[in-house]
């Protein structure tokens, strides 16, 4: 894995190697996208080919900025990699800090910029799912989320259990 993504080494943001990044823990930038329409989120779950968590449940999309890339450009980009969705509005809704350790001995230590989008109409909303990246996609009240995330912690991403419970006022209300 050659990808250069930002990270924090010894105080000073450079290219890093996203494995390296991961491996040591090193704290680094990330977006994560909620398209959300009324009180339903769309998730995706992760492919199966994914280096780390995958087959589990999470936001609609998240992944790191390359080197020099802004986050929002990086969030249009990932949204047509992963869904195929290029007709969104998003917004920005705020920059969070989080750390999990998310198996394979492998750390995400992330300062997070997240992204909203309300659609007004989920039938008519085009999503083309990349099956190297997503296995499935499903929209999903997020009460139901919630009690989900409590009865089968398992099946959900660790940072997305995190957004959900540490960080649900600054990510859904508002």
């Amino acid at each position: 894995m050659s990808e250069k993504i930002p990270a924090w080494v010894d105080g000073i943001l450079k290219p890093v190697d996203k494995l390296e990044v991961h491996k040591k823990g090193y704290e680094h930038k990330a977006i994560s996208i909620f398209i959300f329409y009324k009180d339903e989120i769309l998730l995706q779950q992760r492919a199966m080919n994914k280096y780390h968590t995958p087959g589990l449940w999470t936001n609609t999309c998240c992944t790191h900025p390359k080197w020099n890339e802004e986050s929002n450009v990086c969030a249009k980009r990932r949204l047509i990699e992963e869904l195929g969705i290029s007709e969104c509005n998003l917004k920005f809704k705020n920059k969070i800090r989080y750390r999990a350790e998310v198996g394979n001995n492998l750390i995400e230590n992330e300062v997070v910029d997240i992204f909203i989008s309300k659609i007004e109409n989920k039938e008519k909303f085009k999503i083309n799912i990349n099956k190297e990246e997503v296995m499935k996609i499903k929209w999903e009240k997020i009460n139901v989320i919630k009690n989900e995330i409590i009865d089968f912690p398992a099946n959900y991403t660790p940072w997305f259990k995190i957004y959900l419970t540490k960080f649900a006022n600054k990510i859904l209300f508002n």
